[in-house]
């Protein structure tokens, strides 16, 4: 018997109370028992994202929430800028251009994160640029952004919109969408929100849907407008995904009885213990700079192959963590310490990373990683 782990950035683990919640018998979607199930919802995600605004809840992979960002607020030959660290900051590039968006990039070293007055002094050279993208948490680097100095940036720039994947980050970094003034933020459920793929979460300021009246993009599934308008009768715009929702209210009340702050200090502490392991195991981080909370990217010993590493964690000790992507596959593992992660995900990642670089030829005293790790988690 080979018992399984999940130690992905995604999906991740759920926890039984939410899959116990989601095994209750189906109810219809525009039924007047589902009303109060979202009007729940709604308001739970409020609390999430530190934000006054609507936060709409969309059937679809987080990919469907950065779609809806783009044809929602531009219009084709806007000029926007995209922060472009790694694979998901790429993938905002493509989606803006798949909509006539252009795009100017600036690029970041894969592992390292870009600095605010990168994107200042961009926009203070052309007051036509209509939007700011960046990822939170570029997931395939392992690096966290400074999302909170670069709203301070876009602030400034009453025509600019910013626009924050935070799929990866929220729950596992503390992002204060009002406070730090996020236009559009997305959210996905397959992370720190502990339940299965398939719900995209966008939150939008007055700023955006001022934005929205006057851009006249395609749009028909992802139409927020519509989601707005539904949302404020406590339903959707086409048919709702009941059984996540469900799961989502119970998710949403673990995270309320652990406390907001409690949880952040949850992830920033395993992410911690994580990092110092395998540094003390003589392994480098990939993320050469503010490291997030959610997945820790590490590099591969010299002549180990990361696919080798993530492959034999899987195959031999039932641990799913995550390779590198494109230019850092083979390069990179990864091990992700998000939603529902306790200190004894990061303790059974550690020891089984130990045995397969053990077997993998790399020189290495056994519990080296797992002793550093336990002192850093039994503070």
């Amino acid at each position: 018997m080979l018992k399984r782990y999940l130690l992905a950035p995604g999906p991740t683990p759920v926890p039984p109370e939410v899959l116990l919640s989601m095994a209750m018998p189906i109810i219809h979607h525009r039924a007047p028992d589902f009303l109060p199930v979202l009007e729940s919802a709604k308001t739970g995600l409020q609390w999430l994202f530190q934000t006054k605004n609507d936060v709409l809840i969309i059937a679809s992979t987080g990919t469907g929430g950065m779609v809806g960002s783009v044809n929602n607020f531009f219009n084709p030959g806007d000029k926007v800028i995209v922060v472009n660290g790694g694979k998901f900051g790429e993938r905002w590039t493509k989606i803006a251009q798949s909509y006539g968006l252009k795009v100017e990039e600036i690029p970041v070293e894969w592992g390292y994160s870009v600095k605010p007055e990168a994107v200042d002094a961009i926009l203070k050279k052309d007051p036509e640029i209509k939007g700011v993208f960046v990822q939170a948490t570029e997931t395939s680097t392992g690096v966290y952004h400074d999302v909170e100095g670069l709203g301070k940036v876009v602030k400034k720039f009453d025509n600019t919109l910013f626009i924050v994947d935070a799929i990866s980050a929220l729950v596992a970094q503390d992002m204060k969408t009002d406070a730090w003034g996020i236009d559009v933020m997305i959210g996905g459920s397959q992370k720190g929100l502990m339940l299965p793929p398939g719900l995209a979460f966008v939150s939008v300021s007055e700023k955006a849907w001022q934005r929205n009246e006057s851009s006249k993009m395609p749009r028909f599934y992802f139409n927020f407008k519509k989601e707005r308008e539904n949302l404020a009768k406590n339903q959707t715009n086409f048919t709702s995904a009941v059984t996540l929702i469900i799961g989502l209210n119970e998710a949403i009340k673990m995270l309320q009885k652990e406390g907001l702050e409690n949880v952040f200090k949850r992830h920033a502490r395993l992410a911690r213990a994580t990092r110092e392991a395998v540094k003390a195991m003589g392994l480098a981080l990939y993320s050469k700079e503010s490291p997030s909370n959610s997945v820790t990217a590490i590099e591969a010993p010299a002549g180990i192959d990361g696919q080798a590493i993530y492959k034999n964690l899987r195959e031999k000790y039932g641990i799913t963590g995550a390779g590198g992507q494109d230019k850092a596959k083979g390069k990179i593992f990864r091990l992700a310490h998000l939603g529902y992660a306790d200190i004894f995900d990061v303790i059974t990642g550690i020891a089984a990373l130990e045995m397969v670089l053990k077997e993998l030829g790399y020189d290495i005293k056994l519990g080296t990683g797992v002793a550093k790790a336990q002192e850093i988690l039994m503070q």
